[in-house]
C-alpha cells in the first residue's frame, strides 16, 4: 500500500519555543489520519529530540532531519550523521533539497552515499529531485530528473527502495512568481514513476511514495493531491503556519 505523505520542512527557521508551540498546535487539531497516511515533521537539528518527546503518542505523526553527512564519522565539524539520528530516533531524512545541492553543491554521489548511510541505520530517505528554470525553459527536464535518479538512487536493489520517499521539486516554479499547473506536476510525478519502472520493476514504482515539493499550500493542496501519482507534498512555508499545514494534511 502506498503511502500518502504531507511532510513539514520548517528550514531555518523558529525558535524552540516557537517550534513547540507549533506542534502543539498541529496535534491539537485533531487531524485524523487514515492507515495510508503519514505526517512528517522535519525541524532544524537542535529540535529534534524535543519534537520527538511531543509526537512520541500520536500514531502516524513521524520526525525527519533535514539532512544528514555523507561520511559515517570523523572529523567533521559541525556534521550531523545517520547513526546519531537513529539514536534519537529520527525516522526520515531529507536528502538532495533543491537548497543543499545549490548552497553546499551536494552531488549526486554524495547523495547516493546519504542514501545509503540513512539506509543501513533503519532512516527512510526523502530523496529530492528536480529541475531548474534554465532547464524546463530548454524542456530537458525529464532527462535531468533522470539523472539525478539513476545517479543517486540506482545503485540500489528493489528491496532497498521499498524504503526510500522521492520528492519532486520544480525549483522554477519555487519563489519565482511562476507556478507549476497540477497537471505539470502529475506529468513529471509519473515520468519518475515510469523511470522507477524499468529500473527496479512496476510494483517497486506503485509502492514508492512521490510527493510535490512545488510551494504547495491549502488552495492549490486538494487538486495537486488528486493528480493519480501525487502522493502528498513536501511544505515549505505553509508548514510553519498550523492552521495551513493543517489544512493541506486535510486536502487528501
Amino acid at each position: 500500500m502506498r503511502k500518502k505523505i504531507v511532510a513539514a520542512n520548517w528550514k531555518m527557521n523558529l525558535t524552540l519555543a516557537q517550534g513547540e508551540q507549533l506542534v502543539n498546535d498541529i496535534i491539537a487539531a485533531g487531524i485524523k489520519l487514515s492507515e495510508d497516511q503519514e505526517v512528517v515533521i522535519a525541524p532544524p537539528f537542535p529540535y529534534l529530540i524535543k519534537v520527538k518527546q511531543l509526537i512520541r503518542n500520536y500514531p502516524g505523526i513521524y520526525l525527519a532531519a533535514q539532512n544528514c553527512y555523507s561520511e559515517k564519522s570523523g572529523a567533521y565539524t559541525g556534521e550531523v550523521s545517520a547513526e546519531m539520528l537513529q539514536s534519537i530516533g529520527v525516522d526520515f531524512v531529507i536528502i538532495g533539497h533543491s537548497e543543499r545541492r545549490e548552497y553546499f553543491s551536494e552531488s549526486n554521489a554524495q547523495l547516493a552515499k546519504k542514501i545509503d548511510l540513512a539506509l543501513a541505520n533503519g532512516i527512510k530517505p526523502i530523496f529530492c529531485c528536480g529541475e531548474p528554470l534554465e532547464i524546463r525553459k530548454a524542456e530537458t527536464q525529464n532527462t535531468y530528473v533522470a539523472q539525478q535518479l539513476q545517479e543517486s538512487l540506482y545503485h540500489l536493489d528493489a528491496a532497498a527502495l521499498k524504503n526510500v520517499v522521492i520528492a519532486y521539486e520544480p525549483i522554477w516554479a519555487i519563489g519565482t512568481g511562476l507556478t507549476a499547473s497540477a497537471q505539470q506536476a502529475q506529468d513529471m510525478h509519473a515520468f519518475i514513476r515510469s523511470q522507477i519502472a524499468e529500473q527496479f520493476g512496476r510494483e517497486a514504482a506503485l509502492g514508492i511514495s512521490i510527493l510535490y515539493g512545488g510551494s504547495a499550500k491549502p488552495s492549490n493542496a486538494k487538486e495537486l493531491f488528486a493528480s493519480p501519482d501525487v502522493d502528498g507534498g513536501l511544505i515549505g512555508g505553509a508548514s510553519l503556519v498550523a492552521a495551513d499545514f493543517t489544512a493541506i494534511v486535510q486536502s487528501f
